[in-house]
């Protein structure tokens, strides 16, 4: 028989003196009191503690296992308990690589979203490209010089882990003898062991031509079995040059460039499939400010101007950076002792940068022509290659975020921001605001066929993306940091996911959603309280707003 309440006897949990409360199910209650009162110590650390606590202990013991021992709060008892889930102001994620999009989940629809109805351009001329036959493929190499040698591949395996057996044995009896492993070729009648939990990259040799009129046939055959086996891709190996990745689903027939069959992942700055080469994804470089490497400018080298870990003792006569200024300072004819600011530009570039010329270096008896590393090239290679923690800390101070100099702060590699969907790439959907991105997919025009195929997609986004305009976050872009969210905004986003898993029967505990709120989303806030509870579920709103406490169904003080 159905509780119609939540029973608590003797709760001392903290600063509660042996309370007695019984709370409706299925109502919207607030908790409210003077700070210190007892409010979270109720409503967190003991009806979520024990709700979550019975629940862990439902699941089996290999399940427990994982989970560990959960705090008992201090109660006599508590019954008509439901799963309880609690959505508190807690920081968001600090990782780099979340953003509201990733967090939301609305990135991972995007990203299917133009895997499938994607329009591809070549992100060299911005012309829309097409498949490629077999024969545009083979006129385009044989374009290189006469004797060019090369190597037919095709890619099995790409960037998965696992030991890949099968795909060796299934290579040796079908006649083939080498294949590239992780961009090493290796012999198959060898015994090849890959490490299970590392992600491989398997690449079978298919043939290798020098090129010349005469081998066309042998070539083109050789291109249709790469391509069968490759799923639609072929990499050509230019010994002693480049390698270029053909494909039988796109290319550019002015530019020359192909493109990969388009998948979810082609879309993700978090797989190297998508990210932007050169800086991983992140978006921003960290790079080292030269005015935190020269601390104060007024100051001459001898007199601490210079303060960076590990040349901040040049004062010291027979240290090694003193010997190194020195060395400077005799063969580029400048004093130690001037100010810095006083010091030429190009002397302090030298200094900052290195130097392209050898400069006889004397330490300790000890005489060696070299070119200066230079102190920002220093700390960079330190940063790199150091394992003291302590030391890339003391580096990182010195460094600052600037945006990516290769994708702009996009994140992504060309190829993925040349496909448009409504003629917009993935990045510019990402810039406008929740508002603007669930308009423009309401208004989004697609052919008939693509229709069909995104209508699942664009439902679960727009769905997605109305829960975040319900709780007043409309204003938020899809690529924003998510370690920049607020405590309120991070825990509508969380309450605007829970909306839409359409729960019944839950205990949702709220820390005072209302907080930095204006009225006008403190009403769309409330309304949405309210249609979690018309679901069928327990909300417990601990909260001071005096709106709040009006529109509940039960207030406890």
């Amino acid at each position: 028989m159905k509780k119609d309440n939540i029973v608590i006897k003797g709760a001392r949990e903290h600063n509660l003196k042996n309370i007695d409360v019984t709370i409706p199910r299925d109502k919207f209650v607030v908790v409210t009191g003077l700070s210190g009162s007892g409010k979270s110590s109720l409503a967190f650390d003991t009806l979520y503690s024990e709700g979550q606590r019975r629940y862990v202990e439902s699941l089996s013991s290999y399940a427990r296992q994982f989970l560990g021992n959960m705090h008992k709060p201090d109660v006599d008892y508590i019954e008509g308990l439901s799963p309880a889930i609690s959505i508190e102001q807690k920081t968001t994620s600090r990782n780099p690589r979340s953003t509201v999009g990733t967090v939301t989940e609305v990135y991972d629809y995007l990203r299917l979203l133009y895997a499938r109805v994607g329009v591809p351009h070549c992100p060299q001329c911005g012309k829309e490209i097409n498949q490629q036959t077999i024969d545009e493929i083979v006129d385009k190499v044989m374009l290189f010089p006469e004797g060019t040698k090369i190597q037919i591949l095709a890619p099995v395996i790409r960037d998965k882990k696992g030991e890949h057996v099968k795909v060796f044995e299934d290579a040796r009896k079908n006649g083939y003898v080498r294949v590239r492993v992780d961009g090493k070729i290796m012999e198959l009648q060898d015994n090849i062991t890959l490490a299970k939990t590392h992600r491989h990259t398997i690449e079978i040799v298919i043939d290798r031509l020098v090129v010349k009129s005469s081998i066309i046939s042998r070539m083109t055959d050789s291109f249709e079995t790469a391509l069968n086996l490759g799923d639609g891709l072929a990499v050509v190996d230019v010994i002693g040059g480049e390698e270029i990745t053909f494909s039988r689903n796109y290319a550019c027939k002015d530019c020359g460039i192909s493109m990969e069959q388009l998948s979810p992942r082609m879309f993700s700055f978090n797989s190297p499939f998508g990210a932007c080469p050169h800086c991983d994804g992140l978006g921003t470089l960290m790079e080292i400010d030269p005015e935190m490497v020269l601390e104060d400018t007024s100051k001459s080298i001898l007199g601490g101007g210079i303060n960076v870990c590990g040349w901040n003792n040049v004062a010291e006569e027979n240290s090694f950076s003193r010997a190194w200024f020195d060395s400077l300072a005799k063969h580029y004819g400048f004093s130690l002792e001037t100010p810095i600011d006083e010091l030429p530009k190009g002397i302090l570039d030298k200094i900052l940068y290195g130097t392209i010329e050898p400069v006889k270096f004397v330490y300790k008896n000890r005489t060696v022509l070299q070119p200066f590393e230079g102190l920002i090239n220093n700390l960079y290679r330190r940063h790199k290659d150091s394992f003291s923690s302590y030391m890339r800390a003391e580096i990182e101070a010195l460094m600052g975020n600037k945006p990516c100099p290769e994708c702009g702060g996009k994140r992504l590699k060309p190829v993925s921001l040349s496909v448009t969907v409504g003629g917009k790439n993935i990045y510019d959907v990402t810039e406008l605001s929740i508002r603007e991105c669930k308009d423009f997919f309401a208004n989004l025009k697609l052919s008939e066929k693509d229709t069909m195929i995104a209508e699942q997609i664009l439902k679960e986004l727009n769905t997605r993306l109305g829960f975040l305009v319900d709780v007043g976050l409309d204003y938020l872009t899809l690529s924003r940091s998510a370690g920049t969210l607020s405590g309120g905004e991070a825990q509508r986003i969380r309450l605007a996911t829970q909306i839409g898993a359409k729960l019944m029967g839950v205990m949702y505990i709220l820390d005072e959603p209302s907080i930095g709120l204006h009225q006008r989303d403190n009403d769309m806030l409330l309304k949405t309280l309210k249609s979690l509870r018309d679901l069928g579920n327990t909300l417990i709103v601990v909260e001071h707003d005096e709106d709040t406490m009006y529109a509940a169904d039960h207030i406890i003080d």
